[in-house]
């Protein structure tokens, strides 16, 4: 189960509210959740108010393999959740040595075998 880190639109029309959850990747996007991580209220007259996230239980669903949305992950960064760097995969090097390159052989056809002459009496 691949857990997303997004957001879910609750309120009317022209009225929008959104709750920040965690899901599973498959679910719709107003469908059910796993947990509530906090929530964005993009009206809001006073910027203080509009976002609210529970940044321990964020960085919890982020160290178990949670991937944010982008919408998600430029609201973390503006308040200073820190997002896990990938390490990058280094490529293990064989311990033998390469053949040099020689192009295949040529395949010649083989000899018909003589058939035996039959006895005559």
């Amino acid at each position: 189960m691949v857990v997303k880190l997004r957001m879910k639109r609750f309120g009317r029309l022209n009225l929008p509210t959104y709750r920040v959850v965690a899901a599973d990747s498959r679910s719709p996007r107003d469908g059910r959740i796993i947990e509530a991580l906090g929530y964005y209220l993009p009206l809001m007259p006073r910027e203080q108010e509009q976002l609210k996230l529970n940044a321990e239980r964020i960085s919890y669903w982020l160290s178990v393999g949670a991937q944010p949305s982008e919408t998600v992950t430029s609201m973390l960064k503006r308040t200073g959740i820190a997002l896990p760097t990938r390490k990058k995969r280094e490529r293990k090097k064989s311990k033998a040595k390469a053949k040099p390159w020689t192009p295949p052989k040529k395949k010649t056809p083989r000899p018909k075998k003589a058939k035996p002459a039959a006895e005559s009496k």
